[in-house]
């Protein structure tokens, strides 16, 4: 899906050349008589791009973060009517492909050039990006691997029907459909446990622990990911939480870590979010209660003409409130909603931050649906601190700066943790 809207944007790009000169005379010429397709007497397929194009600047004009111009759009048909409709028409392509390509060639033009996230995607990329943004998946929820003896199990998601059903890792799948796995290839098993949504396949595996043998049906369904996990650490009372992307279940998620964080009074916690594109600010907020005093403004957004939307830090069982020095790790990944976690923990003095700049994307961005189930991905607000700085393009700079080997940044934050408590400790002695 990635490279498909990577696609999308440079094949986009080369267009915009072509749109950003100052209009000619001709090109006014053509701009008089388009301004109402209907008066045009061209076909009624050109008639419904024109059609559906308007939906889709009307979308944009409502909810973009920047105004977009009508005399912009007007370029736009005028360019479609003379250069783009009759190159993609002489290439043979479908009816849909001249729409969705060039709606995507309209938002790209229509969108300020420092917006690289606004969009226009096909139904099919639109459910992919959808599913991956959101933390969603239609599957059974296994991975794994071949051994001698089977398909051995190395991850099932806790929120898929196979786990419901008791699969585990470590399980030695031996037959799937009634195939022997011996006799099958790898892409031939990852075929057969993703079926179609609502489709059951049956499994037969041992569990090494017992010896015995199990037989489940699982069936193909959607759920949430999990996208938190543990990671070792060597220095005692020092703790680490890796969390990879923000969907709707990583604040519940968090709560089962936090809980064993605090009962094991850890001192020092390490949070890693290199990598983590983001996700919903929700989730960021809902676990911004763990670390910051509640009922306090988190951060908010503030879309066009209208007044700002603020979120506050969630209250939550004081037994969940981790007072303790935190790091958080991010790189230039990091983006989005994990962003606007570490930059209010940062500006709340809650947290260090450690690696180097992030990603610069902490933007409200919202999905709109057309109807042929085509996507609209709009920035429709920037993200402020309370005290109402703007998230800057340029990213988060970190308190720590760290460049190094990226195995060993959690052992260094780890240490730095450690030789601060000790500092601290040596203090008050």
């Amino acid at each position: 899906m990635r490279l498909l809207s990577y696609t999308l944007a440079v094949t986009c790009f080369s267009f915009y050349a072509l749109f950003s000169s100052p209009v000619s005379a001709d090109e006014a010429a053509v701009l008089s008589g388009i301004s109402d397709p209907s008066d045009d007497g061209l076909s009624d397929e050109y008639q419904s791009y024109v059609k559906f194009f308007r939906q889709v600047f009307d979308t944009m004009a409502k909810e973009y973060y920047h105004e977009v111009r009508e005399e912009d759009y007007a370029r736009f048909l005028a360019m479609f009517k003379e250069k783009i409709f009759s190159q993609l028409k002489g290439e043979n392509k479908s009816s849909d492909y001249v729409k969705w390509r060039s709606a995507a060639y309209l938002v790209d033009f229509l969108k300020t050039k420092d917006d690289i996230f606004s969009s226009f995607m096909p139904p099919q990329v639109a459910v992919e990006y959808e599913q991956e943004v959101l933390g969603k998946r239609i599957d059974l929820g296994i991975k794994g691997r071949l051994n001698g003896q089977g398909y051995l199990i190395e991850w099932v998601e806790p929120r898929s029907d196979a786990y419901e059903k008791g699969l585990r890792e470590n399980d030695l799948v031996k037959r799937i459909a009634s195939k022997d796995v011996r006799r099958l290839k790898l892409e031939e098993i990852e075929a057969l446990l993703t079926p179609m949504e609502g489709e059951g396949v049956e499994i037969k595996y041992t569990r090494p622990s017992d010896g015995k043998t199990y037989a489940i049906k699982p069936v193909s369904k959607e759920y949430f990911k999990q996208f938190v996990f543990w990671v070792p650490v060597d220095v005692p009372g020092v703790f680490c939480i890796r969390i990879e992307r923000f969907n709707q279940m990583t604040p519940d998620d968090m709560t089962k870590y936090m809980a064993q964080v605090i009962q094991r009074n850890a001192y020092g916690l390490i949070i890693d979010l290199r990598g983590n594109p983001g996700g919903p600010p929700l989730a960021a907020q809902a676990i911004s209660s763990f670390f910051l005093r509640p009922n306090e403004e988190f951060a908010y957004f503030q879309k066009r003409g209208q007044p700002k939307a603020g979120l506050m830090v969630p209250e939550i069982p004081a037994f969940f409130h981790y007072d303790g020095d935190i790091i958080i790790l991010i790189d230039e990944k990091s983006g989005s909603a994990s962003e606007l976690f570490s930059g209010i923990l940062q500006g709340n003095r809650r947290a260090q931050l450690m690696g180097v700049n992030s990603a610069g994307q902490v933007f409200l961005k919202s999905m709109f649906f057309m109807d042929d189930e085509s996507m609209l991905l709009l920035v429709t607000a920037r993200g402020h601190h309370p005290d109402g700085t703007v998230f800057s393009f340029d990213g988060l700079r970190p308190d720590l700066p760290y460049n190094g080997d990226s195995d060993k940044a959690v052992y260094y934050a780890a240490l730095y943790l450690l030789q601060k408590r000790q500092k601290e400790r040596g203090d008050h002695l």
